[in-house]
């Protein structure tokens, strides 16, 4: 059995992801062409597709339900919040969850599928292009991904992940036409892209700690605006079952209002959900001032089931 640290990371990317390359590549210059087609209606369109794919898709859905199963739901909600995260191209369900489990495991170490240690580009989008984080052989995927893998919904998407989004380009097409197709769905994927890539980048940047993790996330307000309070990542990797990552009133997490809106409607239950500290609620956002929690349980402070 091969080390996951031999196949992840920047060490070990051979070759180039052409059919990645093209189609991201595609993508990027769709979007700068929709400037050329301004249309009011389109960029609403844009707007409320980069909410349904990087807000339930990618937050709630892929991030926060099925790689931490930090909620429940029923099967259909979790299979529609699955749909949503496909129209992100970022690949299918499988390959996303399995991905981020990994990098959780070795967050900025040795076979991080993404560390900035290897460099900012690396982390951003170099990874997709050259490395093997979207091309895991079915040993990883049983080894990270035992749940989804027995799951037929979410085998089968994950090999036509592309589907939907083609689907949806379509139904843009027939319904206003190309600047539609060119908002809707080039310049918000695009978008959308390269504000999940910076949490990977960005967030083991800059930024501030409130705890003292074992990597180097920090929360980023400004990332957090573009996931909806997937920038809250210190946070995140502190109390990575948790399905709030914004902890202090302030830090606005829009993808935490979606799911416990989603409790209130009957749709989740089973929320896990940390919170700060008492004597800590103020905590100092200085490094040299982080609570320590490097000989703790992942879950510091208080991890609360709201059921």
């Amino acid at each position: 059995m091969t080390p996951v640290t031999a196949l992840y990371g920047r060490k070990a990317s051979q070759g180039t992801n052409w059919i990645t390359v093209i189609a991201m590549t595609g993508f990027h210059i769709g979007g700068v062409a929709a400037f050329f087609f301004i249309d009011r209606g389109a960029i609403l369109a844009a707007i409320i597709m980069w909410a349904v794919a990087g807000m339930l898709g990618i937050g709630m859905g892929y991030h926060r339900l099925l790689t931490h199963r930090g909620y429940k739901t029923p099967k259909w909600v979790e299979y529609f919040l699955t749909l949503c995260g496909t129209l992100a191209l970022e690949g299918g369900p499988i390959f996303w969850v399995a991905t981020h489990r990994i990098h959780h495991q070795y967050s900025d170490k040795e076979g991080d599928p993404h560390s900035p240690r290897e460099g900012t580009y690396w982390a951003h989008m170099g990874w997709i292009f050259t490395g093997k984080a979207m091309h895991h052989d079915t040993e990883v995927l049983r080894r990270y991904v035992p749940d989804l893998s027995k799951d037929r919904f979410h085998v089968a998407l994950t090999t036509w992940h592309w589907v939907p989004q083609v689907v949806v380009g379509l139904a843009f097409l027939a319904f206003g036409g190309i600047p539609y197709v060119m908002w809707a769905v080039f310049f918000r994927t695009s978008v959308g892209l390269h504000a999940t890539w910076a949490v990977n980048s960005a967030t083991h940047l800059w930024g501030s700690r409130r705890f003292k993790t074992r990597d180097d996330s920090t929360n980023n307000w400004l990332v957090a605006l573009f996931t909806f309070g997937e920038g809250w990542h210190n946070n995140h990797h502190a109390h990575p079952v948790s399905m709030r990552h914004g902890l202090a009133w302030y830090e606005i997490d829009l993808n935490y209002i979606g799911i416990k809106t989603l409790k209130f409607l009957g749709l989740a239950w089973d929320l896990k959900e940390a919170t700060l500290p008492k004597d800590v609620s103020e905590v100092a956002q200085e490094s040299d001032d982080a609570v320590d929690i490097s000989d703790a349980s992942p879950a510091m402070g208080e991890l609360a089931d709201a059921r």
